[in-house]
């Protein structure tokens, strides 16, 4: 795939108490935020909060399947998390590509995540 500055991809997903699950199995993340109604009730955000890292994952996602796409990978993130994500929410993942390098397969993408 041939990008141009300016050029858009995006990516949707919702995340499932059944995602927050399988993330935690791999990872080792069962904090009470993500598993305990009565420990997040407590908390400012009130209900069970879905993982950042499952969150970011989209983006691994987005970047490896659709733009630039397969064989793509990253050589450096940097994630600012703005607000919660909550299970049922509905994840919208956006890349846009800001550089490409003349020379090499090199790109410089702005992510964001609503």
């Amino acid at each position: 795939m041939e990008l141009k500055v300016g050029q858009k991809a995006t990516r949707s997903s919702t995340l499932t108490f059944d995602n927050v699950k399988t993330y935690a199995e791999i990872t080792g993340d069962y904090n009470p935020l993500h598993f305990d109604g009565a420990f997040a009730a407590g908390t400012k955000f009130k209900e069970l909060v879905v993982q950042g890292g499952l969150t970011s994952g989209i983006l691994n996602a987005l970047v490896g399947m659709d733009m630039p796409g397969p064989g793509t990978v990253f050589m450096s993130q940097n994630f600012n998390y703005t607000a919660p994500v909550f299970i049922g929410d509905t994840i919208t993942a956006e890349a846009e590509v800001l550089e490409v390098h003349a020379t090499k397969p090199v790109t410089k993408l702005k992510m964001t995540i609503t």
